[in-house]
């Protein structure tokens, strides 16, 4: 990829669950006329096709022949961007916590993770896309022309997180969200294959107290027009 010349930008975003990636990401693509990728639906993707064909997360080379099958698409659609997993209309389904889990840990297999870098570098290698993830800046795209890298507090990350759980009508509590997300920082971040970190040349903002706006403006300053 090195040296590869893109019609406009590969923006990257990274940073842990709870940062304002998916938010972010998504107004920032829209408002430049990106493609908006989403890389952890991908993951959450996999772990969906596994549970439905009855596969045991933890059968490792069962679910790396699914990550190597499957067939995922990201639709444009009224309300938002919806999510295909061979045909079938996953967008909410994906997002429930015990996906979540299941996803947490079909990420960290090397090989599950090589076959989504392979099909995420072949959505953005014409660039006009913003990605977001937890390894586009160091690992999908170390060339891409923007690197960012968002984080927040715990407690406000789970805060989010937890908000966002109850608007769905998951019967969560706070404590439980925050040791989620505890546990989940540090699966990401001590996995061998990938693991969350900023890359070296990214910028790294902290959205704990910004709102979505001041985020989108600060990452618009980076944006080469």
């Amino acid at each position: 990829m090195a040296g590869q010349t893109r019609p406009c930008p590969v923006i990257a975003i990274d940073g842990p669950v709870g940062a304002g990636k998916s938010t972010v990401a998504q107004a920032l693509a829209q408002r430049l006329g990106y493609r908006y990728v989403d890389t952890g639906a991908m993951y959450r993707a996999v772990a969906w096709k596994a549970r439905a064909e009855g596969v045991d997360v933890n059968d490792r080379e069962a679910v790396a022949a699914i990550a190597r099958a499957v067939q995922i698409e990201f639709l444009p659609g009224r309300r938002g961007q919806h999510i295909l997993v061979d045909g079938a209309d996953v967008t909410e389904t994906i997002r429930s916590p015990q996906i979540s889990e299941r996803a947490s840990i079909v990420s960290a297999y090397p090989e599950v993770r090589e076959a989504m870098v392979a099909l995420q570098r072949r959505m953005g290698k014409d660039g006009c896309v913003v990605m977001e993830g937890r390894d586009i800046g160091t690992v999908v795209f170390p060339d891409a022309e923007v690197k960012i890298y968002l984080d927040a507090t715990l407690d406000e990350r789970a805060r989010r997180r937890y908000e966002e759980l109850r608007r769905k009508r998951e019967r969560v509590t706070l404590e439980g969200v925050r040791q989620a997300l505890e546990q989940r920082d540090r699966r990401d971040s001590t996995r061998t294959h990938s693991p969350l970190r900023p890359a070296d040349d990214s910028t790294a903002i902290d959205t704990t107290s910004m709102s979505v706006k001041q985020v989108v403006g600060e990452i618009l300053k980076r944006v080469p027009r």
